[in-house]
């Protein structure tokens, strides 16, 4: 694919989901900010989340691509190609809720396909370009999933787990290089995320979520600084990220399994402060 008409006075940054929630928060972000935009999604709503962008005057080049497919990666690695982008946030993610036993076997798939798979395969072409010009910022959406096992959110919280560990390998090996990887963690925030992952009859899909826009703003202070990590989100959200430090793992599974079950919508929530949080 052919470059877009750039100003080259400004820089560039990728961000993938970035049709809604999080990820759009995020874009918005850079617009403001003065930066020129690859955006990606799966979905129609992106072209419509573009034009939103393009009013802040910068460029705006939206590919349209499902990442869980290879194919998907590949067209966006295409896009990208060439184009000196200097951050790239790697945001597009999904989950799964319920019960390991009762879930379908391709929707655990294709969490793995997005969250990690899709992840590994795009990272690696951006971080070489960024390597090659010695200058760039890497990101990567975690969650404080990641930090605690999740009773019927198995696969998902174990994905962001892998997310979060590859970001911080990765942040080492690249010390000395002139280009800062970033990985950060929200909590329960107010997106498509708890639909789509069929979890409306649970505690956590029913509870108080934090805004996509404050998260995003925090996440784009820690990116812009180069930091290697943050918990984003409400004040709630960064004292579980705490206490998730010091937790046993039984504990915060029993928490989590408290917040996630399916029928727990509308249940005290009393007792379950430990963590029982995702994205």
């Amino acid at each position: 694919m052919s470059e877009p008409d750039r100003n080259d006075d400004r820089p560039l940054a990728l961000v993938t989901g970035a049709s809604s929630g999080i990820g759009y928060e995020l874009a918005r972000e850079f617009a403001e900010h003065g930066y020129d935009l690859l955006v990606n999604a799966e979905d129609d709503r992106l072209h419509q989340a573009a034009r939103h962008l393009r009013e802040s005057g910068v460029e705006v080049r939206a590919v349209q691509a499902d990442l869980r497919q290879a194919a998907g990666v590949d067209r966006l690695v295409e896009a990208a190609a060439g184009l000196p982008v200097e951050i790239a946030v790697l945001n597009a993610g999904v989950g799964q809720g319920g019960a390991f036993a009762d879930t379908d076997l391709d929707d655990d798939l294709a969490v793995i396909d997005l969250n990690v798979v899709s992840t590994v395969r795009l990272a690696k072409p951006l971080l070489r370009h960024m390597l090659g010009r010695g200058t760039g910022r890497l990101a990567f959406t975690s969650s404080i999933a990641a930090t605690m096992p999740g009773p019927f959110q198995p696969v998902y919280n174990a994905s962001k787990s892998f997310v979060q560990s590859f970001a911080e390998a990765l942040r080492n090996e690249v010390k000395d290089s002139g280009v800062t990887v970033t990985v950060f963690m929200p909590g329960p925030t107010d997106t498509d995320f708890f639909r789509r992952a069929d979890m409306g009859d649970t505690k956590i899909g029913t509870s108080d979520k934090d805004d996509p826009a404050d998260v995003a703003r925090q996440a784009f202070d820690a990116i812009t600084k180069g930091r290697a990590k943050a918990v984003t989100g409400s004040l709630k959200t960064k004292a579980q990220g705490l206490a998730n430090k010091v937790l046993p793992d039984s504990a915060k599974a029993a928490a989590h399994r408290s917040m996630a079950e399916p029928g727990t919508a509308g249940e005290d929530d009393a007792g379950d402060d430990a963590g029982a949080r995702g994205r």
